[in-house]
Formats: C-alpha cells, structure tokens, sequence
C-alpha cells in the first residue's frame, strides 16, 4: 500500500529535503501493519531498508537470557532501521509492536537508485548520520554526567514529550504504560534504584501513577533535574 505524503512530511529524515524529492522519495515506500505483539525484525536480521513508524507504537529491545531490555519506544513519525542504508551491517536490535501499528518500509536498493538520480538525498543521508551522532553524544553525555535522578527524569519527560496528555493544572499524563525494567534499562541502572527514585518523586508530589500510567506532576522540578 502506498504511502500518504502528507502523513511522513515532517518526518526526521525528510525534513529539509526539497518539497518534491520528498513527495517522490515517499512513492518508493510500501506500508504494512504489524500487530500487536509481533516482531518486526530481529536483532542479526538483514538490513535491507528502513522503516517509518505511521500508527501505533513500537519498542527498540535487546533480548537476552533475563527476557527484554527497552532501548528505546517509538511513537508514530519516528525513523529506525536508517543505519543500514550505511554500514550494511545486520540490525543491532528488535523491534517489537506494542499495539496495533502500521509502517512504511523503504527499501535500501529503491532508494539509493532514487539518490543515484537525485544527488541532494546523499547529501541530506549525511544530515540522517549527523543527527543520529548528535542523540548518541547527548545520550552518553546524559549517562556520564547526570545523576541518576536526572536520567530517570529526561526519560520521563522525553516520554511525556512522545505520549503525554495534559490533564489540567500543568498535570502531564505519560499515555504509555512502561515498567520500573524498562525504565531502568533506558537509563542505565538497577530496577531497585529506579524504583527508589520514582517512590521518593511521589512522596514529593513530583510524579503520580493513574490507572498505570506516569503522571507528572511537577514539570518544572523535573525539568531542573534533568538539567547538566
């Protein structure tokens, strides 16, 4: 099935590129839905294109003999998969649906014929790689730098940013639902020490739980702890 043009126009990786390049690069993509649960691709699997994410939403896993650690969650506009357009390297990890989704695949051999006939696409994949770069330098600068406090809170607040509903009073909800596991592994450290902060965070009135999602509470608190 082919791709709305309108629904990919702010995309990550076709923001910037000339109106009428992106509106063609699109036609070469093909969607498919992926249900709920389902595996997309696994982690040593070829990497044969890249993947936009339309509806739904998706978890970055590595899975290992203690089950699965959440790298990162997807939510719909989000680009993955793009490296393999580069190294040619397998997928270096899993993605897994976590409701009902639909994607749309770029083949690598369509769109490098398509860059071969368009010289601004390479220069624009330059644009994908430095980005790319930028959030893995902000991510290990995070890791090394802030305290655990202010990983968990830049995790809750970029999720607040994907997911978030306001629900008046500056009350943010995170429609999301996500485990202490995740959490932790998102940024790095034990469970129990993630579940000490969030428990001392709702003791402040910094965070809630509604129905088994984050509610932040206090936007600005979290904020300056996740300040460098």
């Amino acid at each position: 099935m082919r791709v709305n043009p309108q629904v990919l126009s702010q995309s990550v990786t076709l923001d910037g590129l000339p109106e009428d390049l992106a509106e063609e690069l699109i036609k070469v993509a093909r969607t498919r839905p992926v249900k709920s649960g389902a595996t997309l691709f696994e982690a040593g699997d070829p990497g044969d294109g890249f993947y936009a994410l339309l509806e739904g939403s998706l978890h970055v896993v590595l899975r290992g003999e203690e089950g699965e650690q959440v790298l990162a969650i997807l939510s719909p506009g989000a680009i993955f998969g793009e490296l393999s357009l580069f190294d040619g390297e397998p997928r270096s990890a899993t993605v897994v649906a976590v409701k009902a989704s639909r994607v749309a695949f770029f083949d690598k051999g369509a769109v490098f014929r398509f860059a071969d006939e368009n010289p601004a696409v390479y220069r624009h994949m330059l644009c994908i790689v430095g980005r790319r770069l930028r959030v893995s330098n902000a991510t290990l600068a995070a890791r090394s730098l802030l305290p655990l406090t202010g990983r968990v809170a830049q995790t809750l607040l970029h999720l607040s940013d994907l997911f978030g509903k306001n629900v008046g009073a500056g009350r943010v909800l995170v429609h999301h639902k996500i485990s202490q596991a995740d959490l932790a592994a998102m940024v790095g450290a034990a469970r129990e020490n993630v579940s000490r902060v969030l428990n001392d965070w709702k003791r402040e009135g910094h965070i809630s739980r509604i129905s088994g999602y984050y509610c932040i509470e206090d936007h600005a608190a979290l904020t300056a702890l996740a300040t460098l």
